[in-house]
């Protein structure tokens, strides 16, 4: 391991923004049954300092500066960006922590393992931003399958919202159709954020297209297509997810996906 991120990981040591819980721990009943963490329906008085709000999650959030300007823009709601890469996640506790940012944390997980950290209520929305399409693997390890939704369901208020933002036009075509198939509401939604107007359904929110991350701006300066979704999860009995061909042609939106994935933004 190189100095720099040696160095990195030691400083995020120091970041009262960043918890990062030992897996060990979280793991000690099995994989099947997660220890609940300590932080778990106490985050507004444990890492928010008793600053009330609705607590809004990024999964997958990287150096998390999409986590940072929407906590910038909002300073009534508390932010949390969730990833496993800690020496991504530095970069993100660095700068709330030099910012004085205090509706801002990150935690340092597998999102497999997000229900041992957040109680019943406990969120108010989620954002899925340029996740890892799982083109090949596997639909279970996609963040907006029925597998994952059984977990977001858990800890997520009614009426609360999952957006989707993503430069794959097989995820989100997935994830669509996962709405689909339970009959989940979708709120907004565009095939081209930056060229078709307002989309279709709600009107967008402004940070939707004003907001970016990284990846996002290279994908735009490559002339590639963002997508957004927004739906709602409240849903009674299981989740489902889409048959395949006749609720989602994978091999279809696969062979659509074109050469794109061959740039590896994970």
């Amino acid at each position: 391991m190189g100095h720099g991120k040696l160095r990195k990981f030691a400083e995020n040591e120091t970041f009262s923004c960043l918890l990062q819980p030992s897996a060990e721990d979280v793991l000690a009943d099995g994989y099947f049954n997660l220890a609940d963490h300590p932080v778990k329906g106490r985050w507004i008085e444990q890492m928010f300092g008793g600053h009330e709000g609705p607590i809004v999650l990024e999964l997958g959030c990287g150096k998390g500066e999409y986590t940072l300007e929407l906590a910038r823009r909002n300073p009534d709601k508390n932010y949390i960006g969730v990833d496993i890469k800690g020496a991504r996640l530095w970069r993100g506790a660095k700068t709330a922590t030099e910012e004085g940012l205090r509706n801002v944390a990150f935690l340092r997980t597998r999102i497999e393992f997000i229900t041992a950290f957040f109680g019943p209520e406990e969120v108010s929305e989620i954002w899925l931003t340029f996740s890892d399409p799982q083109l090949r693997a596997s639909e279970n390890k996609r963040l907006s399958s029925a597998m994952f939704l059984e977990r977001y369901r858990t800890f997520l208020k009614p009426g609360g919202r999952i957006h989707l933002k993503t430069d794959s036009r097989f995820l989100f075509e997935y994830t669509r159709a996962v709405a689909t198939v339970n009959g989940l509401p979708i709120l907004a939604e565009t095939t081209d954020l930056y060229s078709d107007g307002q989309g279709h359904g709600a009107a967008l929110p402004v940070e939707v297209r004003e907001v970016q991350t990284f990846y996002e701006t290279m994908f735009l300066e490559m002339g590639l297509p963002i997508t957004y979704l927004e739906f709602c999860p409240d849903h009674d009995g299981p989740y489902l997810n889409p048959r395949d061909p006749e609720d989602f042609d994978s091999a279809y939106w696969r062979t659509a996906e074109g050469p794109r994935r061959s740039f590896n933004h994970q």
